[in-house]
Formats: structure tokens, C-alpha cells, sequence
């Protein structure tokens, strides 16, 4: 089982090639990885925040269609996001949310002590008082499943870079895999180079880091290679969860590759250069088929296929 834990929320998609048309979708970092990893094929538990409210339903609606059991604490609002699109299909965000999972400590601790596989990351790892209790999970899951993070830094929300960078790099160093985005790293860290912090990360104790370019396309490092690629040609809908979709095609990848749970960090910590080559184009694929579709969409098994499937090489 894989258990997530982060804010859920409703993106309100404002597009300016469709004037005057909004839509709401559900979104936020942690529920889209959750809802991407399902529809790889495994079972999913989400630790979050929703209230019984009409986003809130919205959510509720998404999660239980796509087959992902949540556990739900807190008691404020479902949050929000007003999403603006440029013309190339970025976003920008301004937010309305808190994050606070209380009430929901007992059965958020059974989940991730029966999980083989943690996830976390974006607001629910530096926005308090939930932050401090995504922290207690995620060291209480460690004994025996392997653990991923992705800041998907919000600077809106964290505001100061440097509180932020110590809660990011808390993270980093009890996690086994570790995703970000090129513009993550270049406003946790102005003064280097996104390559440079990503090899800071791994010294900091994962063992695989990856970094997404938008149409650079990914790099993957660890101490035994580093493989790197151009993003998969599309026609760019929009780039809402594109590397939410990364994330949950890389988790989904390291369980074909025997590499998640306590018992596979050996495997993890050996991967070859073909396979991380493998890895790279499965999840490059993945972001890819998100990016040709509206809002955070992630593809099915049917439609990504099995990492066996992906190029292999020497890296």
C-alpha cells in the first residue's frame, strides 16, 4: 500500500485563450500524486484535509472514483486555488488554504506503519500546524517503508525562502527519493545552480534525486549515474500536475523495479544506469501525457504502459 499525505484543494482554472470560462478541478500537489499512483495500479491512501462543503464534495467525488481511501482530519474550510494560465498553458496561484489534519492522527498512524511506501511534499511540509504532523508520520513510517518528497515550492504561501529551505531540507534528509522542479531550486537556492543543489540534496541522504525542466525534459542522479532527457514532444493543454504525474510515475516505476519498502532500499540504493534510463522516460512520459490534457489529469496504466516497456540505455 502507498499512503500520501498532503493538502487536497479545488483549482479554479482561469484560461485566457477561453475567455470568460473558469472550471474547477481538484488539485494540490499531494492529491494528485495520490489519484496518479492509483491509476498506475496501487492501492492508495491519502491523509488529508477536505470539508463537507461543495468543493470539498468535489474532491471527496474525485478521490473515491479513481479508488483512493482518504483519511481526513482538520476542520477549516475545503482550500483553493485561482489558477491563471499564460499563454504557453503555465499557471500562477494565489491561494485560499490551511492545512491541519488533527483529529485524524490515530488512523493516518495505522496507514503508514502498514504502508510499503510514503509520500509528502508542497504546503503540507512547511505550512503549520500540519506540517509538524506530516513530520511525526513520516518518522514513524521510515522503520520500514521507503519515503519520497517534492517541495513544489509556493512561495506565495511560505514566503520566506529561508524557513522554507530549513523545513524543505528536513524533509530531504529522512526521504529515499526526492523530486523537484528546476524553478524549486532556483528560489530555495538564487545563488546556484539547480545541478549544484540537487547534488547538495543527495549528500543530504537520499538516494535518488530528480529535477523536472518543463521542456528540458528530467535528470536523475544518484551516487552510481545520472541520466538526463528532453522532454516528450506534445501539444501543451496545460502544465497543471505535470510533475505530480512525474512523481507518481516514478514511485510506480521503483515498485516494478522491486525498489520501494524497507526491503528494497538495498535495490534502490543499486540501481544501473539503464535503468534509471528506464525510470527517467517512464515518468518523462507520464508529465508528458498530463501536459496534452486539461488540469491535472495523470494517465492509466492502459495509457502509459509498464516500465518494461521504456528505452533502456547506458546513461
Amino acid at each position: 500500500m502507498i499512503t500520501v499525505i498532503g493538502e487536497s484543494l479545488v483549482d479554479i482554472i482561469s484560461d485566457p485563450r477561453e475567455v470568460g470560462r473558469t472550471q474547477g478541478h481538484p488539485g494540490g500537489s499531494p492529491l494528485n500524486v495520490a489519484i496518479g499512483v492509483a491509476r498506475l495500479g496501487l492501492a492508495t491512501t491519502l491523509v488529508t484535509h477536505y470539508a463537507d462543503d461543495p468543493h470539498g464534495l468535489l474532491i471527496a467525488d474525485h478521490l473515491g472514483g479513481n479508488n483512493v481511501e482518504a483519511i481526513v482530519g482538520g476542520s477549516l474550510p475545503t482550500s483553493s486555488a485561482a489558477a491563471s494560465l499564460d499563454g504557453n498553458g503555465a499557471a500562477e496561484y494565489t491561494f485560499s488554504i490551511g492545512w491541519d489534519i488533527s483529529g485524524a492522527s490515530i488512523p493516518a498512524l495505522a496507514a503508514v506503519e502498514s504502508s510499503l511506501h510514503v509520500h509528502t511534499g508542497s504546503i503540507a511540509a512547511v505550512l503549520a500546524p500540519g506540517n509538524q504532523t506530516v513530520r511525526r508520520l513520516v518518522d514513524a513510517a521510515r522503520p520500514h517503508a521507503t519515503v519520497s518528497f517534492d517541495p513544489n515550492c509556493r512561495p506565495a504561501i511560505s514566503g520566506d525562502a529561508d524557513a522554507a529551505r530549513q523545513d524543505i531540507e528536513g524533509f530531504v534528509s529522512v526521504s529515499d527519493i526526492v523530486k523537484a522542479s528546476d524553478e524549486d531550486l532556483r528560489w530555495l537556492y538564487p545563488d546556484r545552480t539547480p545541478d549544484e543543489s540537487l547534488a547538495a540534496w543527495l549528500d543530504l541522504g537520499p538516494a535518488l534525486v530528480a529535477l523536472t525542466r518543463g521542456a528540458d525534459g528530467p535528470v536523475i542522479l544518484t551516487r552510481q549515474g545520472r541520466v538526463e532527457m528532453p522532454a516528450e514532444p506534445v501539444t501543451v493543454a496545460d502544465t497543471v500536475g505535470a510533475g505530480d504525474s512525474f512523481m507518481a510515475a516514478l514511485v510506480s516505476g521503483l515498485g516494478q523495479l522491486g525498489a520501494l519498502g524497507g526491503d528494497g532500499r538495498t535495490r534502490l540504493h543499486r540501481l544501473s544506469p539503464g535503468e534509471l534510463q528506464a525510470l527517467a522516460a517512464y515518468a518523462n512520459r507520464a508529465a508528458a501525457i498530463t501536459c496534452s490534457r486539461p488540469g491535472a489529469n495523470p494517465p492509466t496504466t492502459a495509457e502509459l504502459g509498464s516500465l518494461a516497456g521504456m528505452p533502456a540505455g547506458t546513461g
